[in-house]
């Protein structure tokens, strides 16, 4: 196949995309939610979720406890099981992408490199990242399930935060501290952030 032909069929997927967006009137991305366990990031994606669509978006949430009971079951929580994990999580999100929707995926994706992967396989223009900040300290006292105690015995391996690093983004797209503010004002600056990037008419400004 020549380049031309390459060419064609690129530019096929992209007015696919364009055509879905119109549909939906809106413009997708990616935001990608990384953070400790028990910082906040599902209990803020999932009103992020809820508010985006009460306003007419339309969005498909991720959340990274569903996928590792489900698609992702078979993978450990080695750096390279995390790494596969994210690396999986990044093409569904790709796919629900270029059909036009708004993903919103939540993740600890603890390093820079997995996070750069998935950065990579979405596209820097379509990925939003989203630091969701809290103190080790703060998310240990949070914890209902009690998994941060079972770390601390050496019943749970490479548990980000206690044998596994978490590395903090250097430069994310927005920071959020769940430590400072309530639910509430953290969705309404994190959705008035968003929402300009997935408004159809502005982001085509």
């Amino acid at each position: 196949m020549g380049n031309c032909s390459i060419k064609s069929l690129r530019n096929d997927d992209i007015n696919k995309r364009k055509k879905k967006e119109a549909f939906f009137n809106q413009k997708s991305k990616v935001i990608w939610m990384t953070g400790l366990s028990s910082s906040g990031k599902t209990t803020i994606a999932k009103n992020l979720d809820k508010k985006l669509q009460e306003m007419g978006f339309f969005t498909q949430l991720f959340d990274g406890d569903f996928l590792r009971k489900n698609l992702n079951k078979d993978l450990d929580y080695s750096l390279e099981g995390r790494e596969e994990n994210i690396r999986r999580a990044a093409e569904i999100s790709k796919m629900f992408l270029n059909a036009g929707i708004v993903v919103i995926s939540s993740f600890i994706s603890p390093t820079k490199k997995i996070r750069q992967l998935a950065k990579d396989i979405i596209g820097s223009d379509d990925f939003i990242e989203v630091y969701v900040n809290s103190s080790f300290e703060t998310c240990e006292s949070r914890d209902k399930k009690g998994i941060y105690e079972k770390a601390r015995k050496g019943f749970i391996k490479n548990f980000t935060g206690i044998d596994s690093p978490y590395e903090v983004p250097e430069n994310p797209d927005i920071e959020i501290n769940t430590e400072e503010y309530s639910i509430e004002t953290l969705v309404k600056e994190l959705s008035d952030f968003i929402i300009p990037k997935i408004s159809l008419c502005k982001a085509n400004k």
